[in-house]
């Protein structure tokens, strides 16, 4: 999909109303990773340093429009202005009068953040006069949130069409790996999907299967393909509900081309938690006390030497409880083997949903893959097919 971006733009002494994702995980008051305000940054600087007054706003938790303190933008706002290494300013309402008193003093290259906007139930109900009132506070919108881009929002969706709009620079590194993975790749394709349930991903796998050439399907929901062809997975985790659609995805894939690719042996144990006694057995040979809580080295050593056979690889999801050791182990080695393709030239690997950006920042190779999503579901409903409204809303 072609948008509007930054390129050209001409933003000089003009109020910019920049959509973030400022959604940041907290833990007992303190944000735990600051990945998203660390990624938003690029944008920030370059709409200040051309002269814009930059207009921050975006959405945190769920406070189903009503105001709650704990739930406030004011503690994010500071910690965007230790990462900028600049004061950020905070305005303590989102539109209205406290919003316009702050843009109103603002000087080029200022940076305000405003409050909470799903304090105010227009956000997420897309209200337009929500979003007019988001509108009258800027002569440009640039949306830099494809983390909320799935959600048609008064901030990500309704506002695009009420003022020039514009992809901001994490926006368009999003669409340019995700295109380059899916739409129009180096082949061969491979794309791996781990997780633990069927029923959430058949709209992905059901995608997939007619775009890539090799499809890994790992974790627990594996369980699922397996017992569905009469494998036994003992006490594994499995949707018994889903077989008949597990069938259904591997009858379409055959017809498709694309070879789906099932563990053949696994690490086993008879109880779920850390450091426990396992077994590793060939995947026909699950004892049936026992659970399937990682894909076994044989499994592993498969899919690396598949990897110099492919140009692109799409990874959502890991390939086992990676959470608790030691079922962290294949995700690790497949993440290093993949990392090193990927630095080796030969690879380009795209990953994104919040459990492999987990496991990949575990096994230390976040930054050697091409390209990781900060997105959750966003990415993985890019992956399904869908249209974002956010990002139809800045189609060219």
């Amino acid at each position: 999909m072609s948008v509007r971006t930054l390129d050209g733009l001409a933003v000089a002494g003009k109020r910019v109303l920049l959509r973030a994702d400022l959604n940041v995980p907290v833990h007992d008051g303190a944000i735990s990773d600051l990945t998203r305000i660390e990624r938003l940054c690029p944008t920030i600087r370059e709409l200040s340093e051309k002269g814009a007054r930059v207009i921050v706003c975006s959405h945190f938790d769920r406070p189903k429009g009503k105001r709650v303190p704990a739930m406030s933008l004011a503690p994010v706002a500071l910690a965007l202005g230790r990462v900028l290494g600049r004061h950020v300013r905070f305005a303590d309402d989102c539109i209205g009068v406290m919003a316009s008193q702050a843009i109103d003093t603002m000087r080029d290259g200022d940076v305000v953040v405003l409050e909470n906007t799903r304090f105010h139930p227009g956000e997420e109900a897309n209200d337009p006069k929500f979003a007019a009132e988001l509108a009258v506070l800027a002569d440009i919108f640039v949306n830099d949130a494809f983390s909320a881009a799935h959600r048609a929002h008064a901030s990500t969706e309704g506002v695009a069409h009420l003022l020039p709009s514009y992809a901001g620079r994490l926006m368009q590194a999003e669409l340019e790996a995700l295109e380059a993975a899916l739409e129009r790749p180096e082949r061969p394709v491979a794309a791996i999907v781990g997780g633990a349930k069927v029923s959430t991903k058949l709209d992905l796998l059901g995608n997939l299967v007619g775009r890539v050439e090799v499809l890994v399907i790992g974790g627990a929901m594996a369980n699922t393909f397996l017992a569905a062809q009469g494998v036994g997975v003992g006490k594994s985790l499995q949707e018994a509900g889903m077989h008949p659609e597990a069938l259904a995805i591997l009858a379409t894939a055959k017809a498709a081309g694309c070879e789906v690719v099932l563990p053949v042996d696994a690490v086993t144990a008879t109880e779920f938690r850390a450091n426990p006694p396992t077994r590793t057995v060939a995947i026909a040979a699950v004892p049936d006390d026992a659970m399937i809580l990682d894909v076994g080295p044989a499994s592993v050593a498969a899919l690396v030497a598949r990897l110099p056979g492919l140009k692109t690889l799409v990874w959502n999801g890991p390939l086992g409880a990676f959470e608790t050791p030691p079922f962290d182990a294949a995700t690790t080695v497949l993440a290093h083997a993949v990392a090193d393709a990927t630095t080796a030239g030969t690879l380009r690997s795209v990953a994104g949903g919040g459990d492999t950006v987990a496991a990949l920042r575990h096994a230390g190779m976040m930054e050697r893959m091409t390209y990781v999503s900060s997105a959750g579901g966003a990415f993985l409903e890019w992956l399904e097919g869908k249209t974002l409204p956010g990002v139809a809303a800045l189609s060219t």
